[in-house]
């Protein structure tokens, strides 16, 4: 289970350090390799382990036949998607492209959220507490 509020700035090369905290907790066999960098529901980027998503993902209808709302769900949820493997120091890489969809640079908030991470800016999550 993912917990906490953590403050990490991204380096140089986009990289963003994942608190030691949350890889404490990290299973291979529970988690899988890698994290899912997908849209949240919160208008936030999420960060999901492999396994979790995947379990997500085979619940969601998909085929040759599927409902015009959920085809559509579908291709912006999946196509916006991207891998991020943890490096030998913790960290993922965070493509560009979702970097700047979510306006994250700097500094980057990281939620634990149960079962997955969630990333905001400073100021979206000052808002958040704010209300």
């Amino acid at each position: 289970m993912f917990l906490g509020e953590f403050q990490h700035s991204l380096d140089s090369k986009q990289r963003l350090a994942i608190p030691a905290e949350v890889r404490e907790q990290w299973k291979p066999e529970r988690h899988g390799e890698v994290f899912i960098a997908a849209p949240g529901q919160t208008g936030s980027l999420w960060l999901w382990p492999e396994k979790k998503f995947e379990e997500h993902a085979d619940r969601i209808e998909s085929g040759l036949v599927t409902a015009e709302e959920v085809a559509w769900s579908n291709r912006r949820l999946f196509s916006r998607a991207a891998r991020v493997p943890f490096d030998s120091a913790g960290r993922i890489r965070i493509p560009d492209r979702l970097l700047a969809e979510y306006g994250l640079t700097g500094t980057v908030v990281i939620l634990g959220v149960r079962d997955h991470l969630e990333l905001v800016t400073p100021e979206q999550r000052a808002k958040e507490l704010a209300a």
